[in-house]
């Protein structure tokens, strides 16, 4: 007979649930979220384990990892699909959910999870920080702008990143109250904007020395930002059996409500990776709006805004440059503007 051991993961503890084919409940435990006590408790159990599973989340990686080296077979599962079932039961908690999770497992109603590579992790944390501190510059920037209109000092509109600083410490080192409190402000501002540009250098040298990453920047509006997010948030290009699904991985494909008579479209799913699917909503807006060289893709984006609008033609770029990055990585080529066209 067959057994499965669920998790409910949380960040400091976990509890575990061992249930047979039939759905007994065998064995629960708390633990510790460390994956030293888990392989004890489940190499302890007088059975072998014929799967260990639980949903995705923060510590998926690391537990993921850690139980493969101690020789059990591991699958993650799709949060959205296991919280689905989770909602038909009567109480919510931890031990609950083990329970609930070990019968997902059971039952092999789930969606295994692709575990990313380390790899992958490093680029998409510096692609995060990158992004977090560009935001923390900004923030500091608007505070700044807050304070002053108090004191009847209006900023221009736009005032570039760089030469922010050059423009408002002459206008406050005039008054000493502003000095006093603002200063400080400004000085931490110019930190944080120096370290983004440290890791927005990093992040091009990044794409500059990566033979993938190159191949898609060939792609007008692609630039490496987009290429190093697609390429690390997909990681392995052979798990995605045809390019086509590649737009419904990140959500970028219209859900879909069917129920006897009706059968209605909705707005894209908005399922997968957030940034991922805004970082080529980006790159399809810069293909259409701002490069200048002409290609089939965006012949094909300017019919479709001309009679869907802007924002759905640019979704329908998103959707078709994922499956065009995708397609170039497998085949290995470079992007040719005379064979692009179609529906995405």
């Amino acid at each position: 007979m067959d057994y499965y051991a669920g998790l409910d993961v949380s960040l400091r503890s976990c509890a575990l649930c061992i249930v047979d084919a039939k759905g007994t409940v065998l064995l629960e435990r708390e633990l510790p979220c460390e994956v030293s006590d888990i392989a004890v408790c489940l190499a302890s159990f007088p059975h072998p384990i014929e799967r260990v599973g639980f949903e995705a989340g923060t510590m998926s990686q690391h537990l993921f990892h850690g139980l493969k080296a101690e020789g059990f077979d591991v699958v993650c599962m799709e949060a959205r699909q296991v919280n689905a079932a989770l909602s038909a039961m009567r109480n919510k908690t931890d031990r609950t959910d083990a329970r609930g999770i070990a019968q997902v497992l059971r039952t092999g109603w789930f969606s295994p999870v692709h575990m990313k590579s380390r790899e992958a992790h490093g680029v998409r944390a510096l692609l995060s920080t990158r992004k977090a501190l560009l935001k923390k510059t900004m923030d500091l920037a608007n505070e700044v702008r807050g304070l002053l209109k108090i004191f009847g000092i209006r900023l221009p509109m736009t005032v570039k990143h760089g030469s922010f600083d050059g423009v408002v410490r002459p206008l406050i080192e005039m008054d000493d109250v502003l000095a006093h409190a603002l200063v400080p402000l400004l000085d931490a501002r110019v930190v944080l904007y120096q370290h983004f540009l440290e890791l927005d250098r990093r992040v091009k040298r990044a794409a500059s020395h990566d033979e993938i990453c190159l191949r898609m920047m060939t792609v007008p509006g692609v630039g490496p930002i987009a290429s190093l997010t697609f390429k690390a948030a997909v990681d392995d290009p052979t798990r995605f059996k045809r390019s086509r699904t590649v737009g419904a991985h990140f959500g970028l494909t219209p859900r879909r409500y069917q129920s006897g008579e009706h059968d209605n479209p909705g707005r894209i799913s908005k399922a997968g990776d957030r940034d991922v699917r805004a970082t080529l909503y980006a790159a399809a807006n810069a293909l259409l709006m701002r490069t200048m060289a002409g290609s089939q893709i965006k012949s094909w984006g300017m019919r479709l805004i001309r009679t869907k609008g802007r924002r759905r033609a640019v979704v329908a770029v998103a959707r078709k440059l994922a499956v065009l990055l995708h397609r170039m990585w497998i085949d290995g080529t470079e992007f040719r503007q005379d064979q692009v066209g179609g529906t995405a």
